[in-house]
């Protein structure tokens, strides 16, 4: 059983790869512990989104991902 974590731009950069597969089921805690230091570092950051099968959650810490589904790490977005 597992969840999908999608890393996007700079986060995909930091993270090595664009995806990785974790332990189902997820909350916050077990995604930082997944993720390692410097991502979860990362991920903490106020500007970072969270996104559970594509929608955007309100409060980031209210992480809940099951088997199958996918959480994607949404930077900035930063356009020019």
């Amino acid at each position: 059983m597992a969840v999908t974590v999608v890393f996007i731009g700079k986060l995909a950069d930091l993270a090595g790869e664009d995806e990785r597969e974790v332990a189902a089921p997820l909350s916050w805690s077990g995604l930082a512990g997944a993720l390692g230091d410097d991502i979860a570092a990362a991920a903490a950051d106020e500007r970072i989104k969270i996104a559970v099968n594509g929608k955007v959650l309100a409060d980031k810490t209210s992480l809940s991902a099951a088997d199958g589904d996918e959480v994607a790490l949404l930077p900035p977005v930063s356009g020019g």
